[in-house]
């Protein structure tokens, strides 16, 4: 019992000390507060007054910018003004010169008029003078002025006109022999600078081999590859008894070089069959195609023509396998081209111009398409087509006066085109009446349905057609040979006779993979 008391008195001193502590921490913290609230007050202030004291140093500066641009703003104005005056002087006095200026011309004007009206009554004194004069003469003559003046003007007439026919007659004579003599020297000058030999086209290529076991290998079993090579290429080959050589024979020196090209590369490859024919020949005529390019491209850079369409040089480039009269066209058209510039610089005019006329007016010849009109205006219409210059197109289209020459260098193609074919021995008429009448029987077979390819073999006593087997039926391949056969014979002209044969063909390709 005595120890519960204890510990009760115990509780109550623990809860009167913590009492107390509390209230004297709380005192504490109270007063800490007070002091610190006092001490903000007193900081307060002093930020107060230090902001002050800056407001106020603010507004005397500004207060002193302010006056200091007013003080330059007045002296600018008063230069201003200072300036304002000076000009003012100065335009016063210019209008004070300006016066005296005017004053004086008055004075000058008024003394113009006194000389002219001076003059106006000596002129009319010296004409009443005049006609007294004339007046004694006429009565001295016998005849009025007017008839005096009649016959002298008569005479003068009548001797300048005799004077001037002989001048004219001496001129002009003195003009044709001179015209006469230049023309034949710029001629002659100009073939002499640009003369080359002349290139003859044959209508076979020899193909050259190591050993004749090759030729076994080229004719194929039963002659499955020699047919194969004539049917993708339309070139006859001729195989006898010529040692180590094959004989191409065919009109078009394209197909003729396709054909040789793809022999070279069989033989070199060694596999020779009628698929490796195929592909072979299908990409020599690729490769011909880009060489083709190339040498026309070579052919503009060697002239120093530029700015062709790749189509005119594709053109170009197929001129070194064609001929005209036996001449090769790329050579003449060089030629012509080196003739027209050589020609117009002689006689003042347009050298590029003339040069890149030249090299282009045969153009027509070398189309894919024939369409029937004549290749000097056929190839002034691609020239047209290809965006070339209107004097360009007119000299390609007049050179055979198949047009009316409108420019200058018109007549220089003309004259030039015919020095480069009238050399001796620069063209034979009887190798292009061949070149074309070959060309007519391939283009007679090309205009029936079904045609794929048709091909003038053996110097044009063949002529082999190869029809789309989906569109010419059996029966109809043999209708079809008699067609063309009859038509050859009523609508053309050729020696002894031509065999039509039509090749029908169905191939059925299947790929395992």
């Amino acid at each position: 019992m005595t120890f519960l008391i204890y510990l009760i008195i115990a509780l109550i001193a623990a809860i009167a000390g913590v009492t107390g502590a509390t209230i004297y921490q709380k005192r504490a913290v109270e007063s800490k507060a007070a002091q610190i609230l006092k001490d903000a007050e007193a900081e307060g202030e002093v930020i107060k007054k230090e902001k002050m004291l800056q407001a106020k140093e603010k507004f005397l500066q500004l207060k002193s910018d302010h006056e200091k641009s007013i003080a330059e703003k007045n002296s600018q104005i008063s230069q201003s003004e200072n300036r304002i005056k000076q000009k003012e002087g100065n335009l016063n006095q210019r209008l004070e010169e300006i016066r005296k200026r005017d004053a004086e011309f008055d004075r000058q004007r008024e003394q113009l008029t006194q000389q002219v009206e001076a003059n106006k009554r000596k002129s009319e004194e010296l004409e009443k003078l005049h006609n007294k004069q004339v007046e004694v003469l006429e009565k001295v003559a016998g005849i009025s002025k007017d008839q005096a003046m009649k016959e002298l003007v008569e005479s003068l007439k009548n001797e300048a006109r005799t004077k001037a026919m002989q001048f004219t007659k001496e001129v002009m004579d003195d003009a044709k022999i001179i015209a006469d003599k230049q023309a034949k020297k710029v001629i002659v000058e100009t073939m002499q600078r640009v003369a080359h030999e002349s290139a003859v086209e044959n209508a076979v290529t020899v193909f050259n081999i190591e050993n004749d076991e090759i030729k076994g290998r080229i004719i194929g079993r039963e002659g499955r590859n020699i047919r194969k090579i004539e049917e993708e290429t339309g070139v006859s080959i001729v195989v006898d008894d010529t040692p180590e050589a094959i004989i191409l024979s065919c009109f078009d020196p394209i197909r003729r070089e396709i054909a040789r090209l793809s022999l070279h590369q069989l033989v070199s490859d060694g596999r020779i069959h009628p698929a490796r024919i195929e592909e072979i020949v299908e990409k020599t005529k690729k490769k011909l195609e880009d060489e083709i390019f190339e040498t026309g491209k070579r052919t503009c850079i060697d002239l120093g023509i530029h700015g062709l369409h790749n189509e005119l040089i594709r053109m170009v480039g197929r001129m070194k396998y064609r001929s005209s009269y036996g001449q090769n066209l790329l050579q003449h058209s060089r030629e012509v081209a080196n003739l027209c510039m050589v020609m117009a610089g002689e006689l003042g005019m347009n050298a590029k111009a003339a040069k890149r006329a030249g090299l282009l007016h045969d153009i027509g010849k070398v189309s894919e398409e024939d369409n029937g009109v004549p290749h000097a205006i056929y190839g002034s219409q691609l020239a047209e087509k290809f965006n070339e210059r209107p004097e360009i197109v007119n000299a390609i289209g007049a050179h055979h006066d198949e047009m009316e020459m409108k420019f200058d260098i018109s007549p220089i193609i003309q004259i030039c085109d015919a020095i480069s074919g009238a050399r001796p021995g620069a063209r034979r008429e009887i190798a292009e009446a061949y070149s074309k009448r070959i060309k007519e029987l391939e283009n007679l077979a090309l205009t029936y349905p079904g045609v794929n390819k048709a091909f003038a073999i053996q110097a044009g006593r063949e002529l082999r057609i190869i029809v789309e087997s989906e569109k010419v039926s059996d029966q109809q391949a043999g209708m079809l040979a008699f067609d063309i056969s009859q038509r050859i014979e009523n609508e053309m002209t050729y020696p002894g006779q031509v065999k039509v044969v039509v090749i029908r063909e169905y191939r059925a390709v299947g790929t395992a993979k």
